[in-house]
């Protein structure tokens, strides 16, 4: 395994530093201070910036006007967005673009992605089920009626659904198969209903009820539900390693300047342990999050397990070391830390968000240990 990062991918991590260059984490309310979301749409103006950067096309090939990278190059640029707290469907709109060209068929992908590189069609997925705790698939039936597939059921906490133009909808079909389907937003027999983030941003339940889809938009190979959840929980990582970054940062550039007893508090033993600990936790993010990413670029091969591990480790890393690293900066930080008019409350909040989005570490301790057991490394 060779971890050093191409010309293209450093090339990709270099624009989307320039482009969130002038990103603010509060350029919206903070979620302290109201009851609902902050916004209600996310923030196109960065959209339209990163698209116009060729930064939402990286993971299409060329001929759809992408840039022909993968998974790695996505979660450079997912790591700066997390950095900056950035407010658009980036994560969500690149995987199902790169579930779609894989494995949709000639007209679905002439109909979406041409123009997804330039963020138009706006596109969402759907990954929580119907509680954020059960698999996703089993929380939509899809049977056939004619040419056409109908979709009953419900999914949980939609990001971005509101501003999508597409949803990407998995679901079963009672023998066990997962498919995916491409929903418009405005189809007959899907209702959105509000629900808020722990950030403070504005999801969807979706309610699905005989919602026709006509079988060019229906994926049936399995793989392409495999795929799609398998880039959302890398760039979950990536935006929970970035978000890290960012107050690990806001930590030490706080601790060297706050003064008690005449000497900067980073110099006392107890905080430079804390901080030692937390850089420990971010380092550790970073390299199972790149394992996982180089695992996904070569379709699982080059490890005695399935990808599925590499990624279990990467959950792990990500769900208990963003929270132990905006908790210690807390403490650190004082009273400061929950100031409104500092950011790094914002942090928290989207921390835990992504958090409550990876699942608990134990769930992927238990997966893990699954696979060790279906694949013994003996």
């Amino acid at each position: 395994m060779d971890f050093t990062f191409t010309e293209e991918q450093q090339a990709a991590a270099e624009a989307a530093a320039a482009v969130f260059a002038d990103t603010a984490p509060d350029v919206v309310p903070s979620p302290a201070l109201v009851s609902g979301a902050v916004a209600d749409d996310f923030d196109r103006a960065l959209w339209s910036r990163l698209a116009a950067a060729d930064l939402l096309g990286l993971v299409l090939a060329e001929e759809h006007g992408g840039a022909g990278l993968g998974a790695t190059a996505l979660c450079l640029v997912l790591r700066e967005a997390g950095r900056v707290l950035a407010r658009v469907p980036l994560l969500e709109h690149c995987a199902t673009a790169a579930a779609l060209q894989a494995h949709a068929g000639p007209e679905l992908a002439a109909a979406l992605l041409p123009g997804a590189g330039a963020g138009r069609p706006v596109l969402t997925a759907a990954a929580h089920g119907r509680t954020g705790h059960d698999p996703a698939e089993l929380a939509v039936t899809a049977r056939r009626d004619g040419a056409d597939w109908l979709l009953d059921g419900m999914q949980t906490a939609v990001p971005w659904a509101h501003g999508a133009d597409w949803i990407a909808v998995p679901a079963h079909t009672g023998g066990g198969e997962a498919v995916l389907a491409l929903v418009p937003r405005g189809a007959p027999g899907l209702a959105l209903a509000d629900q808020f983030s722990t950030s403070g941003e504005r999801l969807a339940e979706l309610t699905l009820n005989g919602v026709r889809v006509p079988a060019a938009h229906l994926i049936q190979a399995p793989q392409a539900w495999e795929r799609l959840r398998g880039l959302l929980t890398l760039g979950t990582c990536a935006l929970a390693l970035g978000a890290g970054s960012a107050v690990l940062g806001m930590t030490s550039r706080y601790t060297a300047q706050r003064e008690q007893f005449g000497f900067p508090v980073a110099t006392f033993q107890a905080v430079a342990v804390q901080a030692a600990d937390r850089y420990v936790d971010l380092r550790a993010m970073e390299a199972v999050l790149w394992q996982a990413a180089w695992r996904l670029d070569a379709d699982g091969a080059g490890g005695p397990l399935p990808a599925a591990g590499d990624l279990a480790v990467a959950k792990i890393w990500a769900s208990e070391g963003v929270r132990r690293i905006v908790q210690t900066a807390q403490h650190l930080h004082g009273g400061l830390g929950a100031d409104t008019g500092y950011p790094l409350h914002r942090y928290h909040a989207w921390a835990k968000q992504l958090e409550l989005q990876l699942g608990p570490a134990a769930a992927h301790e238990q997966e893990l240990g699954d696979l060790l057991a279906a694949h013994p490394l003996s």
